[in-house]
């Protein structure tokens, strides 16, 4: 394998066990491992994000950047630099080896001096990615378009106050989309990036609600049109940049998606670090997902507990990954999502081999809590005790009342009869919670393969 960009990697990551001391090797990911009858590589689908990995340079709102991305001088002539960018993002996919990547529009193709231009950026970058596809066997878990960058989407984008800022956002979209198909992409998202207000005194939140259904409705209306099989996805997320986001939770979607009968047309891209944002744990927002059938994938990251922003680290607790993966199973696994790393270095992580070393701990992690998750199932630790819960409701009274045999009336009758007389049950909060802990604990031996 030649050295290229990431000379200290000179072969490919491969599996070492949990005792290796090789930190360019993955401890506990097998991608051809069976866990529950499926491969590991199947389960998981994991994906590699070009935007924080090779698209930003480690720059924040204090200071300049600290990582090493020439493609990124802004002297660099751009569409050559644009080049340099993709040959480096698909070596180091090729030799992480995993199977998926994401991006927006803008992560690949240069602005240039017009739509057109742009468009034609991104067409023939497109060429080049197909070709990239064939050689690393990678392909685009999902595509699209950055909608909050450039200025003129300072007030939104399909929420913006000027309807020409909206027809701009719908040209961008159809483009992407229809490049999302051309590489196979299994996904498409939509991220709100800044649909949502800084303040009230400046905004219509009906009218704003009504142009975010019509815009999710055209890009449902266009997928339909070109023949796209993937899934469209919406990603939560409550605040930042705006103060609120009409995208808030997964919950709120939901409900967006119900009202304006646009239910069957989209599923969740959940992230971790949106999902604390929102005061939920990352285990509520999935659990909520799989329940109502919303379910699509997962851009894995964390926050930090001290940071009330949008840190984007790297995933490295099994005990935060392992009950949101027992719910992605207990669902039936993804079909077309799969967990992409949204999540970026520290900027003092700053030498190149560091981007290696941020993934190899997040793809393990996701591996160990798998393997948690699945003993969670095989032992129905937490599925046996629940359908003790609420066997009740299988029972002749659960059934009549919810098959609407039982009235008000009738149910006072029974209760002041004597009939019904429930005493109180204890939920085993902490029995479950030891339980879980247990099958953590337990499972090193089965990490070690």
């Amino acid at each position: 394998m030649e050295e290229g960009f990431f000379s200290e990697v000179t072969e490919p990551i491969r599996f070492g066990g949990i005792d290796s001391t090789d930190p360019l090797s993955f401890k506990v990911y097998q991608p051809e491992r069976l866990v529950m009858g499926k491969r590991m590589e199947d389960h998981l689908r994991i994906g590699v994000c070009l935007w924080h990995s090779f698209a930003w340079d480690g720059r924040d709102m204090f200071g300049v950047g600290t990582l090493d991305r020439p493609w990124l001088d802004p002297a660099a002539d751009p569409m050559p630099a644009a080049r340099q960018k993709m040959a480096v993002a698909f070596e180091f996919i090729e030799k992480l080896g995993t199977p998926y990547y994401c991006f927006h529009d803008r992560d690949v193709a240069p602005e240039g001096g017009s739509f057109a231009e742009f468009r034609d950026n991104l067409d023939a970058l497109t060429d080049e990615a197909l070709g990239y596809q064939e050689r690393t066997g990678s392909t685009l878990l999902w595509g699209t378009a950055n909608l909050f960058t450039h200025p003129r989407y300072q007030g939104g984008a399909a929420t913006n106050p000027d309807p020409e800022v909206f027809a701009y956002a719908a040209a961008q979209v159809k483009h992407m989309l229809e490049v999302t198909q051309r590489l196979g992409g299994t996904n498409y998202v939509l991220w709100g990036g800044r649909e949502g207000y800084d303040t009230l005194l400046n905004t219509d939140l009906r009218r704003e609600g009504a142009q975010l259904a019509r815009f999710l409705h055209l890009v449902a209306e266009h997928k339909h049109r070109i023949g796209f099989e993937g899934t469209l996805l919406i990603e939560p997320k409550p605040m930042e940049p705006t103060k609120h986001q009409y995208d808030f939770d997964s919950a709120t979607i939901h409900g967006f998606l119900v009202r304006n009968g646009l239910e069957d047309e989209y599923r969740l891209n959940i992230e971790a670090n949106h999902a604390t944002l929102a005061g939920h744990s990352f285990h509520h927002e999935v659990a909520y997902a799989v329940a109502n059938g919303m379910l699509g994938s997962i851009d894995a990251n964390r926050g930090d507990p001290q940071n009330g922003w949008d840190t984007d680290q790297f995933p490295n607790s099994v005990e935060d990954l392992a009950l949101p993966l027992y719910e992605i199973l207990k669902g039936g696994g993804f079909t077309t999502g799969g967990f992409n790393f949204d999540a970026k270095l520290r900027r003092q992580s700053s030498n190149r081999t560091d981007l290696f070393h941020a993934h190899i701990g997040g793809v393990d992690t996701l591996a160990r809590a798998l393997l948690v998750a699945a003993e969670l199932i095989e032992r129905r630790t937490l599925s046996g005790p629940l359908a003790e819960r609420y066997a009740g409701w299988d029972g002749p009274l659960g059934a009549a009342i919810l098959e609407g045999h039982e009235t008000l009336a009738t149910l006072e009758a029974k209760v002041a009869s004597g009939e019904i007389d429930p005493k109180p049950v204890s939920g085993r909060q902490e029995q479950l919670e030891s339980a879980v802990n247990q099958v953590i604990w337990t499972t090193d031996q089965a990490a070690r393969g």
